[in-house]
């Protein structure tokens, strides 16, 4: 098998039965879980008290994206990935930059929600590939 091969054959998505109703359950499970986390950051609440919402992002965030790099490993580096990568990177800054963390938390609302709702053309857009790539994906 080339390499060349391997790369056709990831740039088509991995059939996944049901894969409609759980990214559709773990996108609205983490939209609620974020929500709260940000909402306690905005509401200055103890860090204490805010680690359930941050588990609960964490751990809705890492299915999804368990799920959308094994139905396309691609998803990596198509710019949908890439947000969720650098929304993972701000969100990892809030501990070592506390006073900043409502701007930080900012920032991952605004990318999550441009990079959700781009069109696809950017969305699918590979920056390995320099075009999109798996933009034709089922469910």
């Amino acid at each position: 098998m080339t390499w060349a091969s391997t790369v056709r054959r990831w740039e088509q998505p991995r059939p996944l039965p049901g894969v409609r109703a759980m990214r559709t359950t773990l996108r609205t499970a983490h939209l609620m879980a974020s929500g709260i986390l940000y909402g306690g950051h905005v509401y200055n609440l103890p860090p204490d008290q805010l680690w359930p919402a941050l588990l609960a992002t964490v751990a809705t965030g890492g299915m999804f994206m368990a799920i959308e790099v094994y139905r396309l490993p691609l998803w990596l580096v198509q710019l949908r990935g890439v947000a969720a990568l650098v929304k993972i990177m701000l969100v990892a800054a809030v501990p070592l930059c506390w006073s900043f963390r409502v701007w930080l938390l900012t920032a991952t609302v605004v990318i999550g929600s441009v990079a959700s709702h781009m069109p696809s053309r950017y969305r699918y857009y590979s920056i390995l590939h320099g075009r999109p790539i798996g933009g034709q994906e089922a469910g």
